[in-house]
């Protein structure tokens, strides 16, 4: 049987051996559905994994009767993706622990505990978390929980499309227009289900390269696991299951069988054949900075806190009164200017025109009369400016106005500076760019934000055959595999490190900007009216 995919033939002779290594959704195959069932008037489109836009996954209303059923069908591993959460709608007696029904039970793991193959789970009571473990013996129901994360298409394909099931989710948002014609019906925004179609991925004794096959391929074969050595085969590894390995087992040889593809590839050295020395791995530090410009599309960047260039700070802007209280800062006054009216409801409180500014004070309480009766409320301590004198006035914390800072400081800060004396996000303009780095794509940006610092896992590796410095190299986003050498690593200590500024997608963008800091966003605004 021959057979050509991504530009490669390939051909599968009689009696040729072939070692899977594992299975990827190639495509998924989308209908329109309403109630969560197939509309007898939809047609099915193809949907390729890179298709724009974020999901909500719908719970899965079948249950599982078993944790070896879960274990089997649903994706559990070490990244935030593969945690998924189930209940039971009847309490489960453990030795120690009893699991009340309805309680979201978080599986994190798979592992063999005292001879018993059994799932690391949480339950969280009371902001607690009480881990503890189950066996796949373990029967009952077992319902998907109601997931409040959105997810990209590809997210969905390799982590939340359970084997054997159709998914169904829901149209949250779209993140950029499709550049060919869309198959989705006009102005979509409901239901879709999903099913996936597969590739096996497999090597061959006589090749280095994966090779690719569609599940639809005609063609017959024998499983022969038991009777044959599988050693004699290439171990296909990608970054995260490099990550995966313990320190004690860095650093380490390795061939890459698969580059990143050539669009995504901003290291010379990761050419596919290439060998390469993985000194380690670890966690590091990025800040995520967005180009500030108001048509689309932004450009969006992960920079180093080795970044060697200076930044100069540019006005911020602020839509209301409350996120003036969120800016403020002991380490200097904020000072603004309203580029927007607003007429204060009550005769209390101060009316804003343009041009007028203020030097923002504090958060208090302040009482006003509503509907005749009076009531406390949340206002802002404000000094407005009038020439050479100053009049305290109160603004409220919901006033939809809008403020542009006024900048006094012209000091030229370095990255770490910033994050260490002001709070994200913060606006900025290069200065003077890194003279250390050939191409410093920040530079060239009118303007910055800095929105948030990210922590992020990174390998750092050189060229084997010209190890004379080493690079950090993303291991979420760098999309290869290797394998690894039985090759003695002769310098162990790692050549000069190399950072990037890092340019990421705006789905990578979003991704990231929906997992990191959760815990620390601002809360909800406040009322617009006095309760």
């Amino acid at each position: 049987s021959i057979y050509e995919m991504f530009g490669h033939e390939c051909s599968l002779s009689t009696g040729e051996v072939i070692k899977v290594i594992g299975f990827k959704t190639n495509k998924l195959i989308a209908s329109v559905c309403d109630n969560n069932e197939v509309s007898q008037f939809s047609a099915k489109v193809e949907l390729p994994l890179n298709f724009p836009g974020l999901y909500k996954v719908v719970a899965d209303k079948t249950p599982y009767v078993s944790i070896e059923e879960i274990t089997r069908k649903v994706s559990i591993g070490p990244t935030r993706f593969g945690h998924p959460c189930f209940y039971s709608p009847e309490d489960i007696q453990l030795a120690k622990f009893t699991i009340k029904h309805g309680e979201h039970i978080t599986f994190n793991s798979v592992e063999d505990v005292s001879g018993t193959m059994s799932v690391n789970c949480v339950v969280v009571r009371n902001n607690q978390y009480h881990s503890f473990t189950l066996p796949l013996s373990q029967e009952g129901k077992f319902y998907e929980c109601e997931d409040d994360q959105i997810y990209t298409l590809k997210e969905i394909a390799e982590w939340k499309i359970p084997k054997c099931r159709n998914r169904i989710v829901k149209l949250s948002s779209t993140i950029h227009m499709w550049d060919f014609s869309n198959p989705l019906p006009e102005n979509f925004d409901g239901c879709l289900i999903l099913t996936p179609v597969y590739e096996v991925q497999a090597v061959m004794k006589f090749r280095k390269d994966i090779v690719h096959i569609l599940s639809d391929l005609d063609v017959e074969v024998k499983d022969i696991t038991d009777c044959y050595d599988i050693s004699s085969f290439l171990q296909p590894l990608s970054l995260e299951d490099i990550f995966e390995r313990t320190s004690k087992e860095f650093p380490m040889v390795a061939e890459i069988l698969e580059g990143p593809s050539e669009s995504k590839n901003p290291f010379e050295f990761l050419d596919t054949g290439n060998e390469i020395i993985i000194y380690r791995k670890y966690q590091a530090t990025r800040v995520l900075a967005s180009e500030i410009r108001s048509d689309s599309p932004k450009r969006y960047f992960l920079i180093p806190m080795s970044y060697k260039g200076r930044f100069k700070r540019r006005p911020r802007e602020f839509p209301t009164a409350y996120d003036l209280d969120i800016a403020r800062s002991e380490k200097e006054q904020l000072h603004v200017v309203a580029t927007k009216a607003f007429d204060s409801p009550h005769k209390e409180l101060f009316s804003v025109s343009v041009g007028d500014q203020f030097l923002v004070q504090q958060c208090q309480t302040s009482e006003v009369l509503y509907e005749g009766r009076k009531k406390l409320i949340d206002v802002l301590a404000c000094e407005q400016i009038l020439g050479d004198t100053y009049k305290k006035v109160l603004l409220p914390m919901y006033m939809e106005g809008r403020f542009v800072e006024v900048i006094h400081d012209k000091k030229q800060y370095q990255l770490s500076e910033i994050c260490k004396e002001f709070r994200l996000p913060f606006n900025v303009k290069v200065s003077v760019r890194d003279l250390s780095i050939e191409e410093d794509v920040v530079a060239a940006m009118p303007g910055l934000q800095f929105e948030e610092e990210i922590t992020d896992s990174y390998l750092l590796i050189s060229s084997a055959s010209n190890p004379v410095e080493s690079w950090e190299i993303p291991v979420c986003r760098l999309n290869m595999s290797v394998h690894l050498l039985s090759k003695d690593v002769q310098t162990v200590v790692p050549p000069v490190t190399k950072t990037k500024v890092e340019e990421i997608s705006e789905e990578q963008y979003y991704m990231l900007r929906r997992y990191e800091n959760q815990t620390l966003r601002s809360p909800p605004r406040p009322p617009k009216k006095p309760t």
